[in-house]
């Protein structure tokens, strides 16, 4: 019988998802060395799905003790950009399906931004209810940083259509209808949470690569607002826009200069 060759055996290979498949130990007394490493390969690819799916579980365990208690429509909710001197602050709430399945899934921060946005197109379009909202500079300088984070919460949380029956809020005590948890990193520990923190991320940094068109000498498109060498030596050199934080130092300490 005519041996297969690697590269059909490397395409059969990319079709098998079960470790007791006869194909696997068929090659395995292959002992050509092209056929020995495709098998490798495919054995460490296997092992690092294996790991997704097993942290993927691990951080459905909010979902499924409230889903046992009976609740249904479970929000995660998340913030970011509470740091940044430039830029609002995002929050998103977001429900998914009881069979949402997306191993990988993590933190924002954690991922790249080709993941995030990969990602944030597969939540957007698998989500039951979706909702982000936005506090800007003017008014986080109002209210400060804190309220300003809340209220975005809240807003997001009460725009979800259909509304919620459980909240997962990371690390945020909020004041809502709601029955809720808050779940110190939770982006990490939740995968509803970790939704709405992929969400929140790209939509704020889609909107800061925006305003570096309008304001490039900043840097926006690469800081996101956050305080880098870089920006604050833009800021010394030419000023603030309105999107700048004025309650935030150092700008806050170089207008009290004058």
């Amino acid at each position: 019988m005519k041996k297969r060759s690697i590269a059909e055996i490397e395409k059969q290979l990319m079709c098998i998802e079960n470790d007791s498949d006869p194909f696997l130990l068929e090659i395995e007394s292959d002992e050509r060395k092209g056929v020995q490493i495709s098998l490798a390969r495919w054995k460490k690819r296997r092992e690092q799905e294996q790991q997704l799916q097993a942290k993927f579980f691990e951080m459905n365990h909010y979902e499924r003790r409230y889903r046992e208690e009976g609740f249904q429509l479970i929000a995660g909710v998340d913030e970011v950009g509470r740091g940044p001197l430039a830029g609002p602050v995002t929050c998103a709430a977001v429900i998914l399906p009881n069979d949402f399945f997306l191993p990988g899934i993590d933190d924002s921060k954690k991922l790249t931004e080709k993941k995030r946005e990969e990602y944030d197109a597969i939540i957007r379009r698998e989500a039951i209810a979706l909702s982000i909202a936005m506090i800007h500079a003017e008014e986080i300088d109002e209210i400060n940083i804190y309220e300003a984070t809340k209220k975005a919460m809240k807003s997001a949380i009460v725009s979800l259509e259909p509304k919620p029956d459980f909240l997962l809020i990371d690390a945020m005590k909020l004041d809502t209808p709601f029955p809720s948890e808050s779940i110190i990193k939770g982006d990490a520990n939740s995968v509803t949470i970790a939704a709405a923190s992929i969400i929140a991320k790209v939509a704020r940094d889609r909107l800061m690569k925006e305003l570096s068109k309008e304001y490039p000498q900043y840097g926006f498109q690469h800081n996101m607002g956050y305080g880098t060498k870089e920006h604050i030596l833009a800021i010394e050199n030419n000023g603030i826009t309105p999107y700048h934080r004025k309650s935030f130092a150092p700008i806050k300490d170089s207008i009290a200069k004058y």
